[in-house]
């Protein structure tokens, strides 16, 4: 029987031997599979790099007092949460917020349904990115029964005015969603639940995830629909490997808005 030979190009030997393709690759935990440490060292690679890109971003919307709002929207466990924080890691606190807001008081009930995420939005000279946004009333809410028929209507007949509106007072907007597979979350939630770290992420809501996938896809291509239709898009990362959904979403954000990335930081 013929062996089964992988061959190496001397760049990946060079990424496999460099600290991170080797902390990539003794980090693994049942067996060593060298591209996969070798695809880690060049992501990091790449990380590097375009986190200096947005630190010239943040430069730019300080010194030019730009407003930013960037929504991350997608399937429990797709990897929104891990992506923020490879994007903010290196920029600077103090001009930035992340947003992930519990479940509303019985106050915020009462009130219209964006007034609690337009307390919210930027001022000058501030990135605002949002681990979810007010889109969970066009997915989460109704797929789960949190809200009525009504209200989810309400919003998706108001949801494309509110974003005209703020866009309109100056805010830049960003919206992604990140897309995983059924059977990559199925596994991305079994490690969850064995790791002591991270078994605190896991939610009823997450726990429902997966028996009412079909309906998450239902309300997910609605809410892709009406976004289209009010010129306002999300962008689709596919995100099944971290790694590179990272690359991706910090690539979108940095082409999306056009910070002059000459600027000196």
């Amino acid at each position: 029987m013929e062996e089964h030979r992988v061959e190496y190009t001397e760049q990946d030997i060079k990424s496999l031997n460099s600290n991170k393709g080797l902390h990539a690759l003794l980090s693994q935990e049942k067996s060593y599979d060298l591209k996969k440490a070798i695809r880690h060292a060049e992501s990091e690679k790449s990380i590097k790099k375009l986190q200096v890109e947005l630190i010239k971003l943040q430069t730019w919307v300080i010194n030019n007092n730009e407003k930013v709002v960037v929504i991350f929207e997608g399937r429990d466990a797709a990897g929104k949460g891990g992506a923020i924080r490879r994007i903010i890691e290196r920029l600077n606190p103090r001009h930035l917020r992340v947003v992930a807001l519990p479940k509303p008081t019985k106050d915020e009930q009462s009130q219209w349904y964006f007034q609690r995420y337009v307390n919210v939005l930027p001022t000058g000279g501030e990135i605002v990115f949002f681990d979810r946004s007010w889109y969970n009333r066009a997915v989460v809410e109704p797929v789960n029964g949190f809200c009525r028929q009504s209200q989810y209507e309400r919003f998706m007949h108001q949801v494309n005015n509110f974003e005209s509106m703020i866009v309109e007072s100056g805010v830049r907007l960003v919206k992604i969603y990140m897309s995983i597979s059924r059977r990559e979350q199925a596994k991305r939630f079994r490690e969850i639940k064995a790791n002591p770290l991270k078994v605190w992420k896991m939610s009823k809501v997450d726990e429902n995830a997966q028996r009412l996938w079909d309906e998450y896809t239902k309300y997910k291509d609605i809410m892709f629909a009406n976004a289209k239709e009010g010129k306002l898009p999300f962008k689709v990362i596919k995100a099944n490997r971290k790694t590179s959904a990272r690359v991706d979403v910090i690539k979108h954000i940095l082409e999306t808005i056009p910070f002059d990335a000459d600027i000196e930081v």
